[in-house]
Formats: structure tokens, C-alpha cells, sequence
């Protein structure tokens, strides 16, 4: 094995040492036969000929087609399939000669985890010398590339995979926090940064699809994975994963895979057993909770990637569901990408759920019911051989075979497999990744994410001119391993709390250092059960650290939790401070000097002590590479803290289930009154709820309005409010509006979050912030499963929390709007809309930059000239994502009952393009659409009303 000269990095320190053989990697890469390289084209299959699917200019679905058409079953069948990359499955990180006699002599689907330096859990990355630098690896995974374009029949490119949930994983990459993390910023705009970054380096680095963002909504605390959602708030993981997704697939640079389809975060207790069973959730939980957030990111950002999850639903696997994979990720969803297995799902089906009675089976249940790629750390020919002979033996349909490799085909040439299959950049590889600018955004995000929980007496910011000695201590204090593990970026250079606060006060303060104690003990986890009473050598490492807090002017004390007690399949049976810590914490808290906690972990802690008897709290969660810094800067007042929780933080493993959002009076049971003579039996409330978060300064909130006031189903209206910096210090408010349908059909969430806004003030600035409302907003489950926004009061919230509710209005939905009203002047003009009511004259200024948009079901209707006759429409459409759209033109004769002249499918954007239809006489004309975000930005119809 080729090695690089040294490599050093212990689990859980701080920096490493790299050098390798000096390897001369070009500035530009060029392939090596040239004879099929031609001038725009590039001839696959060798044949002299630019067949349809090596034409660039030609339609997206004929490439497919004519590709399909040329395919054997053997290559057919290799699409289908992951093979693992160096060190995982595949033991080569070059294509050798071997490989010509091997199963990918055929082609393979895509290749996963290729030289980016993984090995193995609790492994240091790998010593290969074409994990690093970035050229270099560029330029291997062009020769792996190579090898199926030049050495294959028809010459299919590869899809290169990789994890991606908190920046690139690689040996070096923009190391952002994890996804937990990212949520607590509440910002659109620098999650869509985080996932152009990603997206960019990877595909700089050789990468065609990124397995993020994940779109699990967390339910239960305990889950090992909890560090790895957005939050509790399925809206709020729909708008922050529209903007990763966006982000990722910005120009299509790379595929963006989301994770994990269905119901897969929500398991009984918190046990996981690998396959996840028994989610202990109702149908219309699972709908408004879990089938939200990829129904949204699906329909609006485009998401060209599905990973099917482990788990089953009401007894039924999820990988082998045709119900899931087909009927709703395609046909009720739009899913236009190409789906793939999460690890073993395939194997579960047989292994752990006992569905299929041997892999044979598994495989035709899962390609069945929807299944395009398995990938898994197993060898290719495990999944391709049975299906192989399942089509030969009449047990699969090669039909069915051919949709599954239309779908993998279609997101190749969509990200430009197929005419830009090499990074030739490869000095630009060298220049991109973990630049400068990439790396300030990776610190906007680090900071943004903190999370100031408690500050009494303003305890904090910390007053560097008043403070000689300050004592660190703590498990986490001098920690890098929370941002050197699995899914992201392998071996950056991590600034720890410690670090970052003796940077901070270099010159300035002496930082006294002890750890204190261990992140767990030697019990753990039994010690969460029993109370084993502390060792001579815990107790002596208390005492250290005892002893310098008394010492020093301030204690900051730094704990948590880590890779061994947080992550996937790592579940806790407590949400208590593991091992010694909180002896530790109640040891320095008793020495009498102020003190200052900060929390470095993946998920919501019981921290019911440290909230009643420590001054200043910080929420920091897994902050990234810049996380030492970030925390530094809040400490110490440089930067004021505006992250807000997207998750509740429970009192107790008691109350769970409790998340946020909950049904009203959830929490209100079991009395009030405390003590021996009292009638309380439980605590109730969160200890921190949804959407909490402090800050150095305060926010006072006005002038909220509602317009219009009311409204029907299908119109939208504006929630408009002032927010005025009333302290003296800038600073970041999280502007959170919530809705609550007074009166419904069925029992609803006591508070929905549907709308939120970042914003930063001044000292004494005032901003005015406007959230949109339209249907989506209102909508529930009614009795028969449908999406219905009932007629009715709905009671608007505007607040800093879900709890701290500053403004509320009233919004009443009504059938129809009274001639009257101001509303009616809207429905006389020539042009009106369900929803969007102002753009809609862009449709016809001659504009083709600006348009009118809906999402699916919305529509524009035109009203026409007295007994026009209409036999055609000329519309050019807008959709940002590219993908194709189905719509409907109606025609009205009064009355207003419309009926469907035509049907049809968008391929083209931004041109004209002429649809006729049946001629006849009609009031109206009507264009409905068929997905969301498509906007339309002309149309031609001499016939409308002037």
C-alpha cells in the first residue's frame, strides 16, 4: 500500500502531522484517449457516431432512451449497485487490469466513499496518498472514472458519492458544525452558503452526489442521532433542507441525497437495533410530522436523491414498501431522482424484519417497490447476481429493471456526468477547498449556532479588563474529536474551547487548565442507574480543579457529551451529564467564584442542576472546527449570542415523548403544588422549550398587522411586526411566527411554527419583518386523510420563543369574500391568482425576467373578452430547479365551473411555447399547475379581457 511519509491523528486531538511523497499532480487534467474526446461530444460507446445520448444539445429523456435501448441486461443490472470505495469494498484506489475480469467490467452505479480518508470507526484516516491534497485526490478519482468511460462498452461515468452533513467528508474540507448545530442558527440564507460550499468542494474534489441533508425531525431525545437534525419543528426542517438542497444543487454541481425516508427518527424508547423498528407514531403524526419536510424539499428545491431507511412503519419494511417508494415518493411527491438504500436495508428485509426469506427475495421486494441502488459495505455482485437471475428465472420484469436505470441515468445527466465527466481543475481543487472565504462562513456558522441559555446578573459577556486568572476545566474543554468524525470533514485543524480562549486572552489573563474528569467513567453507562461512589482518582482530579478555580477571577467549565456517548446507534437511557461531571460542576460551583458553563454535545441535556445553581450557560452543540473560536468570541463579548432551540430540552427522560410541536394541555397534569402537604406527582413544562435563546440585549416587539384580515382558502395574506433593539449592544433576534386553528374537524398542535426570520439590530434600530401566509400555512389532516384548510378563526402568534409570544392577531378563513369587501376589486381585474395576487401582471409585461409563481394545485386565471372564442395559449414557464412540470389549461363558460382542455408536460423554460386545444367559446381561461415552485413569466392570448 502506497503510504504517505507520516500521518498522526489520535482520536479526539487537536492537530496532526501530514507529509507525503512528492507526486506531481497537473494543473489541468487531460484524459488519455483522445480519439474519443471530440469537440463538444464525447463518443462512449466508440463507435464513431454521436449517438443521441453523447449529444449535449439533445433533450434530457431521448439521452436516456437511446442509452437504454443500447443496454445489456449485465449493464443494466451494474447500475444498479454501489461499490464501496478504497478500503471499504474495493480494495484498489486505481483501476488495475484485474478490474476488467471483475463485475464492473459492465459499469457500476456509483462509487461511495472513494479516497476521502475514512477507513473505520475510531480508525485514523486513511494514509493513502491520493486522499490528499485536494488535486490529488481529484485527479485519482478522474483515473477511477476513466477507467469506465474508456474501458466499458458504452462507457457509462460513475456517480461518485460521499457523506456531507457538516461540510464534505474528506481529509480536509470547510468543517462546519453538525446539523444540529446549523438548525440553531434559524438562517436560510448562510444554510444555503453552507450548501454551496459543500456541494462546490465536492464536486472540486471529484464528487458527483452528497448523501445530505437529513430530513429526520427529532422526536426523541435519547436517539444517538439526534446531533445530526435540524430540530424538532418539521417546518422548520423543510425550510432550512429547501436551502441546503438549493445550495448543494446550485447549477447542478452536485446531486443532493436526502435522509432518511420515512418515519425513521421516532423509535420506541430510543432503541434502535440497527433496523430501527416500530416507529410508535400515528398515520397522521407521520404525515404532519415526517412526510412533511421531503414532500416540501422534493417539490420545491428538486432533491435529485432519496436514501430509503432501515425501518418498518405499522409492520411494514420501509425499503420494501411499494406504497412508500412508489405510490407516495414518486407519484403523490414528484420524486424525479433516483432512490438508494441506506446500508443494509436490502439485507434487514430478510435479517432483522423477517419479510423476505432469504437476499433473493429481499432484492425483488426492494427493486419492487421502488429500490434503484443498493448501497452497502458488501460486494457489488451480493445484490447484482440474485437480480440477475431473478429476471432470467421471470421473477422481475426487465420493464422494471429499465424504470429503475432511467431514474439513475437521468440524475447523471443532469449533474453533467455525461458531458463534463472529469474535474479537470485540478489546481483549482488546491485553490477552493477550505479556502478563506469558505472558512468565515464556517465561523458565521459556529457562531450562530451558540445558544446563550442562562445569564443572571449579566454574568456574561466576561469583562477581559477586570480578570487576571481564569480556570478551564472539563471533559470537553481542550476536546476536538466532536468535529473530526464520520460524515463531514476528517482531519482539519479543530480550535478547542481552551485554545480559543487562551487565544482570546493572550497577554491579557493567565488560563489555568485541568480536564477534571473524564468524559465518562468506568461505570458508565450502568452509572447512570447506580451511584458508584467516586474513585481516589476522580476525586483527586476534582481537587485540581477545585483548587485553580479558587485561584482564578472566573471558572469556565466545558462539558457534555462526545463520540462515546452521543451518535448513530448510540442511544442513551439518561439525559443527565454523563459519568463525573456534574461532581465536577457542583465542586467548582462550590468554591463561590462565578461560573460559567458550556455545553459541547448532540443533543438536549437534563441540566436541571446546573440551570437553578450556575450563573451563565452556553449551548454550543458540536460548533465545528471554528467552535474553540466562536465560543471564545461569546465569552468574552466580541460576538453576542442569537441562536435559538430547535429542540426541547426535557426536565427529565420522564416526560418523554415531549417535543415540540405538542397538543394542547399536554402539560398540565399532575397537580401544582410541591412538597409533602402539596398534590403535585410529576414535573411538567420543558426545562428550555422551543425556540429559546437569550441574548447581551433585548427585543421589544409591535405594531403587529394582519393583511388582509380575512381571507379564502386559496389567497394569501401578511403578518407584518415591528422589532425594535431596546438594549446597547447589537445583536441577532429570531423572529418566530406561530398559528394555531382555533376550531378544527380534528385535534391540531397547539402552536405550529410557520414562519421565522434572523434579523440583526442596531442599539435602539428598529426593523418591520413580514412573513407570508398562504394555505400551507393553514392546512391539516381531516378525518378522511386529506390536506383541507377549514373555514374558521386562526389565532396568529409573534414571539421569541414558543412560549415567550410577544403579539398575536386573528386571521379568519372564509368561503368566498362579500362583493363588498376590499378584496372583491382584486377579482375584477383581467388577471387574478390563488395566491401571489401582486406579481401576476408579470405575466404579461414582456418581461421575461420577472414571473408569476405557485406551488402545485395554485393557479391563474384570465379573465376573456365577451364571447371570445379560444383555441390556443402561448406560455413560457420559470422553474429554478429545471425539472419537468405537469399543468392544466381550463376554460370557464360562467358559472365558475372550469374544465381541463389540455394536459401537459413543461421540458423547456423561459420560451414561448404553444399549446393549443379544441376551440370554444369561454369567459375564462385557467393554468393550473402541476408541482411546486413554477412560476410562469409570459403568455400570449390576444383573447383577455383589456
Amino acid at each position: 500500500m502506497k503510504q504517505l511519509l507520516i500521518t498522526v491523528l489520535l482520536s479526539g486531538s487537536c492537530g496532526f502531522l501530514a507529509a507525503q511523497k512528492t507526486v506531481k499532480t497537473p494543473a489541468i487534467y487531460k484524459p488519455v484517449r483522445t480519439e474519443m474526446y471530440k469537440k463538444g461530444w464525447i463518443d462512449f460507446n466508440k463507435n464513431g457516431v454521436k449517438d443521441i445520448y453523447e449529444d449535449p444539445s439533445a433533450p434530457v429523456n431521448a439521452r436516456i432512451e437511446d442509452l437504454l435501448k443500447q443496454m445489456t441486461l449485465e449493464e443494466k443490472t451494474c447500475q444498479m449497485v454501489t461499490l464501496y470505495g478504497y478500503k471499504r469494498v474495493l480494495k484498489d484506489d486505481l483501476p488495475t487490469p484485474e478490474w476488467k475480469n471483475q463485475l464492473w467490467k459492465d459499469g457500476i452505479g456509483a462509487i461511495d466513499e472513494h479516497l476521502n480518508g475514512f477507513q473505520q470507526w475510531g480508525l485514523p484516516p486513511s494514509d493513502n496518498e491520493y486522499v490528499w491534497p485536494a488535486s490529488r485526490h481529484a485527479w485519482a478519482l478522474n483515473e477511477v472514472q476513466r477507467f469506465f468511460i474508456e474501458e466499458t462498452r458504452l462507457g457509462i461515468p460513475t456517480d461518485f458519492t460521499n457523506e456531507g452533513i457538516r461540510g464534505v467528508e474528506s481529509y480536509k474540507a470547510t468543517n462546519f458544525p453538525t446539523q444540529l448545530g446549523l438548525g440553531h442558527t434559524w438562517n436560510r440564507e448562510l444554510i444555503r452558503q453552507v450548501g454551496v460550499i459543500t456541494g462546490r468542494e465536492a464536486r472540486m474534489l471529484g464528487y458527483t452526489n452528497v448523501y445530505a441533508p437529513i430530513l429526520d425531525v427529532g422526536r426523541d431525545q435519547r436517539w444517538g442521532r439526534y446531533e445530526e437534525v435540524y430540530g424538532e419543528s418539521p417546518y422548520l426542517v423543510a425550510e432550512l433542507g429547501i436551502e441546503m438542497v438549493r445550495g448543494m444543487q446550485q447549477d447542478y454541481q452536485v446531486a443532493a441525497t436526502g435522509k432518511h425516508f420515512i418515519a425513521y427518527s421516532n423509535n420506541k424508547g430510543g432503541r434502535e437495533g440497527m433496523s430501527r423498528v416500530d416507529p410508535q407514531m400515528s398515520p397522521r403524526e407521520v404525515e404532519m410530522v415526517h412526510v412533511y419536510p421531503f414532500k416540501r424539499v422534493i417539490r420545491e428545491a428538486g432533491l435529485l436523491g432519496v436514501m430509503s431507511s432501515y425501518n418498518d412503519y405499522d409492520g411494514f419494511p420501509i425499503q420494501s414498501s411499494y406504497y412508500w417508494l412508489t405510490t407516495r415518493l414518486r407519484g403523490e411527491m414528484g420524486f424525479r431522482g433516483y432512490v438508494v438504500s441506506d446500508s443494509d436495508a436490502v439485507e434487514y428485509l430478510y435479517t432483522k424484519h423477517n419479510t423476505a426469506k432469504d437476499m433473493k427475495e429481499a432484492v425483488r421486494q426492494s427493486v419492487e417497490a421502488g429500490l434503484n441502488v443498493r448501497c452497502t459495505f458488501r460486494s457489488p455482485d451480493s445484490y447484482v447476481l440474485p437480480l440477475r437471475e431473478l429476471v432470467k428465472e421471470g421473477g422481475l420484469s426487465e420493464e422494471v429493471i429499465n424504470d429503475r436505470v432511467r431514474d439513475i441515468l437521468r440524475v447523471k445527466f443532469l449533474v453533467g456526468l455525461f458531458d463534463h465527466p472529469y474535474q479537470t481543475d485540478l489546481k483549482g481543487a488546491d485553490e477552493e477547498v477550505e479556502k478563506a472565504e469558505n472558512e468565515e462562513v464556517a465561523l458565521q456558522a459556529s457562531r450562530e449556532s451558540i445558544v446563550l441559555l442562562k445569564n443572571d446578573q449579566d454574568v456574561l459577556p466576561l469583562d477581559i479588563s477586570g480578570i487576571k486568572k481564569i480556570a478551564v476545566c472539563g471533559p470537553n474543554a481542550d476536546e476536538c474529536s466532536y468535529a473530526l468524525g464520520h460524515y463531514g470533514p476528517l482531519a482539519v485543524e479543530v480550535t478547542s474551547v481552551l485554545k480559543g480562549i487562551q487565544e482570546k486572552t493572550d497577554g491579557k489573563a493567565e488560563v489555568l487548565y485541568s480536564k477534571g474528569c473524564e468524559l465518562v467513567d468506568a461505570n458508565w453507562p450502568e452509572s447512570e442507574l447506580i451511584d458508584f461512589p467516586l474513585t481516589e482518582e476522580e476525586q483527586k482530579e476534582i481537587d485540581k480543579a477545585v483548587s485553580q478555580a479558587k485561584e482564578a477571577d472566573v471558572a469556565v467549565v466545558v462539558l457534555g457529551g462526545g463520540q462515546r456517548t452521543c451518535g448513530e446507534n448510540k442511544s442513551r437511557s439518561s439525559l443527565d451529564l454523563p459519568g463525573r461531571q456534574l461532581d465536577l460542576l457542583k465542586a467548582v460551583v462550590a468554591t463561590g467564584k462565578p461560573v460559567v458553563l458550556v455545553l459541547i454535545n448532540g443533543r438536549p441535556l437534563s441540566i436541571n442542576w446546573a440551570d437553578k445553581f450556575v450563573p451563565a450557560i452556553l449551548e454550543a452543540w458540536y460548533p465545528g472546527a471554528k467552535g474553540g473560536k466562536a465560543v471564545a468570541d461569546v465569552l468574552f463579548g466580541d460576538y453576542n449570542p442569537g441562536g435559538k432551540l430547535t429542540v426541547t430540552f426535557p426536565k427529565t427522560v420522564g416526560q418523554i415523548p415531549f417535543n415540540f410541536p405538542c397538543k394542547p394541555s399536554s402539560q398540565i397534569d399532575g397537580g401544582k403544588n410541591p412538597g409533602m402537604d402539596g398534590n403535585m406527582s410529576r414535573a411538567n413544562g420543558a426545562l428550555y422549550a422551543f425556540g429559546y435563546g437569550l441574548s447581551y440585549t433585548s427585543f421589544e416587539y409591535s405594531d403587529l398587522k394582519i393583511t388582509p384580515a380575512v381571507i379564502t382558502p386559496n389567497q394569501k395574506t401578511y403578518v407584518t411586526c415591528k422589532v425594535t433593539n431596546t438594549g446597547k449592544r447589537a445583536g441577532d433576534e429570531v423572529v418566530q411566527l406561530y398559528v394555531r386553528d382555533v376550531l378544527s374537524s380534528v385535534t391540531t398542535y397547539e402552536k405550529n411554527l410557520t414562519g421565522f426570520e434572523r434579523i440583526h439590530l442596531k442599539p435602539g434600530e428598529t426593523k418591520e419583518v413580514s412573513f407570508p401566509i398562504d394555505r400551507k400555512a393553514l392546512e391539516l389532516l381531516n378525518a378522511d386523510m386529506h390536506w383541507v384548510v377549514e373555514l374558521g378563526d386562526f389565532t396568529l402568534m409573534v414571539g421569541a420563543s414558543s412560549t415567550d409570544i410577544r403579539l398575536n392577531g386573528t386571521l379568519t378563513v372564509v368561503d368566498c369574500i362579500n362583493d363588498s369587501t376590499p378584496q372583491s376589486k382584486e377579482n375584477e381585474a383581467p388577471i387574478s391568482a390563488s395566491t401571489n395576487q401582486e406579481t401576476v401582471n408579470n405575466v404579461v409585461d414582456n418581461n421575461p425576467t420577472t414571473f408569476w409563481e405557485g406551488n402545485k394545485g395554485d393557479y391563474i386565471t384570465f379573465a376573456l373578452q365577451n364571447e371570445a372564442k379560444v383555441d390556443g395559449i402561448s406560455i413560457a414557464f420559470h422553474r429554478d430547479n429545471g425539472l419537468e412540470t405537469d399543468f392544466e389549461i381550463q376554460l370557464s363558460s360562467g358559472g365558475g365551473q372550469f374544465l381541463t382542455v389540455y394536459s401537459g408536460t413543461v421540458k423547456e423554460y423561459h420560451k414561448l411555447l404553444n399549446f393549443p386545444f379544441k376551440g370554444t367559446t369561454a369567459s375564462d381561461l385557467r393554468i393550473v399547475l402541476g408541482s411546486d415552485r413554477v412560476g410562469i413569466t409570459e403568455i400570449k392570448l390576444p383573447q383577455i379581457k383589456k
